[in-house]
């Protein structure tokens, strides 16, 4: 701009002029309104741009509001299929309910596997009561946990000690064979 235009009644374009200079600064605004709103940052000489998305956020839900966690762990069970699996193991804390409490003060379920339940009793004589039931107890559970959930049940009996060391160990034989075998 020239010292003519400053001292003009008007500017090059016509309009009348602003002594003060808030023309042109309105005139610069409005030229880099546009670029203005994308610029974040000025570092180093580089302007850094906003990345814009494609979706804008709004005042409506959507998927990238925060969701309540058993909306979100309902959809996981349901995207990888574990319904079954995990109706079959909400069975460990439901033993007592399932079975009685005579029973299951003596049988606990260890493991489920392929639609197969192991059950640990803490003596032998439990353990045959738990294979007499075992039938009743798969009805019961199916009935629960919908058809074919469980086919069969595993009784094990009580765990023997382990005879491999300690003052009653053999170093050249299967150890003591008068109580366990």
């Amino acid at each position: 701009m020239s010292a003519d235009d400053a001292t003009s009644p008007g500017g090059r374009d016509g309009s009348p002029h602003d002594p003060n200079g808030l023309d042109l600064a309105r005139s610069v605004a409005r030229a880099y309104r546009g670029v203005i709103g994308n610029v974040i940052g000025n570092r180093g000489g580089r302007k850094y741009r906003r990345l814009s998305s494609p979706t804008r956020s709004g005042s409506h839900p959507d998927d990238r509001d925060p969701q309540p966690l058993d909306a979100a762990l309902d959809r996981l069970v349901a995207e990888h299929g574990w319904g079954r699996d995990l109706a079959a193991h909400a069975v460990f804390g439901r033993w007592d309910l399932i079975v009685g409490t005579d029973v299951a003060a003596h049988c606990t379920p260890e493991r489920y596997a392929d639609s197969e339940l192991v059950v640990r009793a803490d003596s032998t004589a439990w353990a045959t009561q738990m294979r007499l039931l075992a039938s009743t107890v798969v009805r019961r559970l199916n009935m629960d946990l919908g058809d074919g959930a469980i086919t069969r049940i595993q009784v094990l009996g009580p765990v023997a000690p382990s005879w491999r060391r300690g003052p009653r160990s053999v170093r050249n034989g299967r150890g003591p064979r008068d109580t366990y075998g």
